[in-house]
Parts: structure tokens; C-alpha cells; sequence
């Protein structure tokens, strides 16, 4: 049996990925009561908001659900951890971040560990600090990305080969046929952010959405590479004027201004591309409708387990 459905009570082997500020209840709550594993991320969000987004979802599932927490930006680490002891949640994602003085923190309070890493050195830095999960992200995920730059196809089977814990993909998968890869790569599931993104139930603006329907295969860019600062963005107003910036030389405190999570909401949550970005992955291209949640992960259900058979048949 997969390990992720006993180690995370979960149907189906999805993690929705952490969203930041823009984050929502309705979108974690249906990819829980869908089979998934519904994720609240925190961003830089203050404790109040950070409760009232658990006690929301908490309202809508009593299936459970985890809360992801950007180490390095959020500034309410110590107040999350007592939240989640607070409301009983079960999982909690620990990225951006050295994840190692917090584990045995949360693993002494009965919670599930999942380190997001984008290398094997720090896979095996996680497994080593007690993490009961690892998702290993691609450069193809949308938002912050590591300076690596490795690709998931490259970076899953070697993490797998490297950790004696399951392991996630992320990054650059975005329908079953990507699910039956990661898998067949040696990952025990998938983590996704942007095809979670053009769902019935994600509360974003309908511009974000459509852009989404609407791109092709190079529809995302990535900004701040020249100041060691990776994020994927759809390619917008905003985020030309980023690129703008960071060509005619633009200092990095310039850069990290403009791209704090309070422009991330006035892209995905207002809409309005021209003052505000959005994130997205690679996997832009393969958006082509806006599902139910539920209906998104059935589908990708059948669609690996149809891929998988075919694959027999091929050799």
C-alpha cells in the first residue's frame, strides 16, 4: 500500500502545495473532503488571520489537513506551531527554511513532518532531523524556487535513492499523466499548486484563472535570478516590470519590496495583473478547463492508472 495514505489519512496520493497569502478554505477544505491533502499556507500572514483560515477550514472538513510553514518568511512560526496544537491539525509542511530545531517540536506533539527540499543534501538533512515525508521540488514549480535549478524529472530519483521516507513530487505536474511519471520515478505522490489554481472552488480572481486557460508552454518567467532569489511567474505586466527592474540594474532590496506577498494578493486575489503578480508553473500549458475539485482528482486517478496500463503494453 502507498505510505502516504496511512502516514496522512488521505484516498488519493495529492498534497495541495502552499500558496502563501493567498491561501483560502474553500480550496483546502474540498481538496480534503475530495481525497486529497488539503494545505493552508501561512505566508506572512499575523496569528490572527492564521486562525481564523484554520478555524474556516476546520468548519468546511473534518478530514485532515495540513498547514505550510515558510521558515524564512513567515513571521509567526512559534505562533502557528501553538495554533496547529491548538485545533488539532494533523500535518505540517516546513519549507524556506532549516527545518531541523522544529521537527522534534512537532513530532513530540503526535504531528506528521513534511520538509519541502530542492536537493539531496538537504533531503537527507530532513530524513536525518526526523521528517516522516519529503517533497522534492523541480525549478518548474511555480513561485520561490531554489538557485539549483534542478528539474523534477532529474531531481525525484536521485531523493529517492538517497532517503529511506517517501517521497513527494513537485514541480511540473499538473494532470494523471504527470502523477504515473512521479510515481514511476519512484515518488509515493504529487504535490500541486497551479493546476489547483483553475478549480471551482479556488477563491482567486477570475483574471487569474483565465490566464491560466488561456497560456501556452512559455507563458512563465522566472525573475531574481541575478540576485540569487528564483520565482516563477506568469508572465503579466507586473512581472515585465520586475524583469525591467532587474535589468537596468534594480538593487535587491528593491526587488524584494516589490514582490512581497501583499502584491502576490493584489495579482491572484484582486486581479489586477498590472500591479500585482501572479505564480505559476511550467504546467500553465496543460490548464484547459476549471474543474470541481473533486472531479480534477478523479480524473487524474484514472488518467495514471489508464497511463500505467498502457505503459505494459508499450514495452
Amino acid at each position: 500500500m502507498n505510505p502516504l495514505y496511512q502516514l496522512l489519512d488521505i484516498k488519493y496520493p495529492i498534497i495541495q502545495g502552499g500558496m502563501g497569502n493567498a491561501s483560502n478554505a474553500p480550496l483546502t477544505a474540498a481538496i480534503s473532503e475530495s481525497g486529497g491533502l488539503g494545505t493552508i499556507g501561512i505566508g506572512t500572514f499575523q496569528p490572527d488571520e492564521i486562525e481564523e483560515l484554520i478555524t474556516q477550514t476546520k468548519k468546511l472538513t473534518d478530514k485532515p489537513f495540513a498547514v505550510n510553514i515558510p521558515l524564512s518568511v513567515s513571521p509567526a512560526v512559534k505562533e502557528t506551531a501553538m495554533l496547529m496544537f491548538q485545533y488539532g491539525v494533523p500535518v505540517v509542511v516546513l519549507s524556506a527554511g532549516n527545518p531541523a530545531p522544529f521537527i522534534p517540536k512537532f513530532k513530540a506533539r503526535g504531528v506528521t513532518v513534511i520538509c519541502v527540499v530542492a536537493s539531496v543534501k538537504h533531503a537527507r538533512k530532513a530524513e536525518k532531523a526526523g521528517a516522516d515525508i519529503i517533497v522534492a521540488e523541480g525549478y518548474e514549480a511555480a513561485g520561490i524556487n531554489a538557485t539549483e535549478e534542478s528539474t523534477t524529472m532529474t531531481l525525484i530519483p536521485q531523493v529517492v535513492d538517497a532517503v529511506n521516507i517517501p517521497v513527494v513530487a513537485a514541480g511540473g505536474i499538473g494532470d494523471g499523466r504527470g502523477l504515473a511519471a512521479a510515481m514511476a520515478l519512484g515518488a509515493s505522490g504529487v504535490q500541486m499548486g497551479t493546476r489547483f489554481i483553475a478549480t471551482h472552488e479556488g477563491v482567486f480572481h477570475e483574471n487569474y484563472k483565465q490566464k491560466l486557460i488561456e497560456a501556452g508552454d512559455t507563458e512563465t518567467v522566472i525573475v531574481g535570478r541575478s540576485y540569487g532569489k528564483i520565482r516563477r511567474l506568469m508572465k503579466t505586466p507586473y512581472a515585465k516590470l520586475l524583469l525591467d527592474d532587474e535589468a537596468g540594474g534594480a538593487d535587491l532590496q528593491s526587488f524584494m519590496d516589490k514582490t512581497t506577498e501583499d502584491y502576490h494578493r493584489e495579482g491572484a486575489v484582486k486581479g489586477n495583473l498590472e500591479e500585482g503578480f501572479i505564480n505559476s508553473g511550467q504546467i500553465a500549458g496543460l490548464v484547459h478547463d476549471i474543474p470541481t475539485v473533486s472531479e480534477l482528482l478523479e480524473r487524474m486517478m484514472n488518467e495514471a492508472q489508464d497511463v500505467s496500463k498502457s505503459l505494459t503494453e508499450r514495452f
